[in-house]
Formats: structure tokens, sequence, C-alpha cells
């Protein structure tokens, strides 16, 4: 995902606080562009999910990008748990 101006919710800062993440981490994980999950009905704007991997753990970054000016809106980012997520990180797990 290409994004001329990459701009963070209040939420995403809060949670990129608790979780210890860093910018420079949401950026790399934007920039390794492996959309896992496309939400083309998201409000104000359509999001993906990214999955990135960072030395030895995954980060999933959720964005949404207004077409029309080409900025991205980071609005949360967390490690996934293994617990829903399946190995790959790229498919949760189906829960019973």
């Amino acid at each position: 995902m290409k994004c001329g101006q990459i701009m963070y919710s209040g939420y995403a800062i809060r949670r990129m606080f608790e979780r210890k993440i860093v910018a420079s981490e949401v950026l790399s994980v934007i920039s390794s562009r492996e959309v896992i999950a496309e939400y083309p009905n998201n409000t104000p704007y359509p999001s993906s999910l990214i999955l990135g991997f960072l030395k030895d753990h995954p980060l999933h970054v959720l964005i949404g990008r207004d077409k029309d000016t080409n900025s991205c809106y980071i609005i949360t980012t967390y490690i996934p748990n293994p617990a829903i997520w399946n190995d790959d990180y790229k498919t949760k797990r189906i829960l019973l």
C-alpha cells in the first residue's frame, strides 16, 4: 500500500504506547505491503489489515486509505494473539 501522507488516530497512538510499538515498526509493516484482509465498506475510508514481521514477531496494522488524497490513517496496530491466529498470522483459527 502506497501512502502519500500517514496519520495516526488517537486510538492507534494509545494502543501503540500500551503495546510498546513504535512508529518505525508500523512504517516497516506498511512498507511490506502484505495485505491479509480488505474491508472496502469501512467508513470513513476503506481499510486493509497488513501483516509484517519485526525480528521474530508478527505485527498487524489496520490502515484506512483516502483514495482521493492518497492519505493513510493508522487505525490500530497489535501483535496477533497465537490463540486466535493460525501460525501464518494471516488467517484466524476456527474457535468452537
